[in-house]
């Protein structure tokens, strides 16, 4: 079996802390026959409904399914879709101490209408949320409690509010203090720097937008893509991670390390129906890649292999071990 495939094993029993912004992830299912007499829209006849974490939830939800003891770090609302996500999570073995119910915040609901495999609308319901002084002593005191319990922090940045610069600054020194491997997925709008990263994962827009730079037009070639190179490159020497991911979409992946040529990692997929939550599988993969022991290069492999194992899915999926082995066969 390849190298690569050698870390798999040694992902079961490896402790990791979710930190993000949670959501829960709506998918209704049904079928079009006829388009609406009212406007020229499709009328969904529902044939049924699934629920999913989403968000930084999601990532928490990969990782166990790669066999992670994984815990969980954000903000739910006192409300239905509070109880259902927490519901979820209890029920796929993530440890829920850290999700914090809170009265009068509503929980952020992403409602997706499916029908012969094709996404119909999303539906986002949500809030606009800044992270109070009594919950930001909250979050601290967890980080500072569970960082000795732990081999490593996911940190997911949807841009809802939960994350803001001294927060970012607690957890990275707070990672690099104690020895513990920090993978960050950032979003574009929040303009968060974090220093001295294990790892950090965008995708080509949010590396731009990180990176200060204008995003240009994708080329074929990613290795003459100039524009990104640069705008990688940046990153590299602003925020000193110990590896940079670029994921490309159908383009695969770019892995950067300072002082090393980029290293490009065509995709793997080979069918697309759903690309929701794919940056969530490649983030929780990458992760425990580092984790277990791999180099960048075998890491960002698993999470290709990982993230076309996903997009193969219909609605927001997981990959567990046993795919991700038989993906090199």
């Amino acid at each position: 079996m390849p190298t690569e495939a050698s870390w798999i094993p040694r992902f079961a029993g490896l402790r990791v802390l979710v930190i993000g912004d949670l959501m829960l992830d709506e998918f209704i299912w049904g079928s079009v026959s006829r388009i609406s007499p009212e406007a020229p829209v499709p009328i969904v006849n529902v044939t049924g409904e699934t629920f999913y974490p989403g968000g930084a939830a999601n990532v928490a939800r990969n990782l166990r399914s790669l066999g992670a003891k994984t815990s969980l770090l954000g903000i739910a609302g006192d409300d239905a879709s509070g109880s259902r996500l927490s519901g979820l999570l209890t029920e796929a073995g993530i440890d829920t101490a850290g999700v914090l119910r809170c009265p009068g915040y509503h929980t952020i609901l992403k409602t997706r209408v499916i029908a012969r495999h094709q996404q119909v609308v999303r539906v986002d319901r949500e809030r606009p949320f800044t992270l109070t002084p009594v919950l930001r002593t909250q979050f601290l005191e967890f980080i500072d409690q569970a960082i000795e319990r732990i081999d490593g922090v996911v940190v997911a940045d949807y841009g809802k509010g939960l994350l803001d610069q001294d927060l970012a600054d607690h957890i990275c020194r707070t990672a690099a203090a104690r020895g513990k491997v920090l993978a960050v997925d950032p979003h574009p709008h929040t303009s968060l720097v974090w220093k001295s990263a294990a790892a950090v994962k965008p995708n080509r827009i949010e590396a731009f937008h990180a990176a200060g730079m204008r995003p240009s037009a994708a080329v074929e070639n990613v290795m003459l893509d100039e524009p990104l190179l640069t705008a990688a490159n940046r990153l590299l020497r602003d925020w000193q991670p110990r590896c940079l991911l670029v994921t490309l979409g159908e383009q695969g992946m770019l892995l950067f390390e300072a002082g090393q040529a980029p290293h490009h990692i065509p995709t793997r997929a080979k069918e697309v129906f759903d690309v929701s939550g794919a940056g969530d599988t490649a983030i929780s993969v990458f992760t425990l890649g580092l984790m277990a022991g791999a180099t960048p290069r075998d890491a960002a492999e698993l999470a290709n292999r990982a993230s076309g194992i996903a997009v193969g899915k219909l609605g927001t999926a997981t990959v567990t071990p046993a795919e991700l082995e038989a993906s090199f066969a």
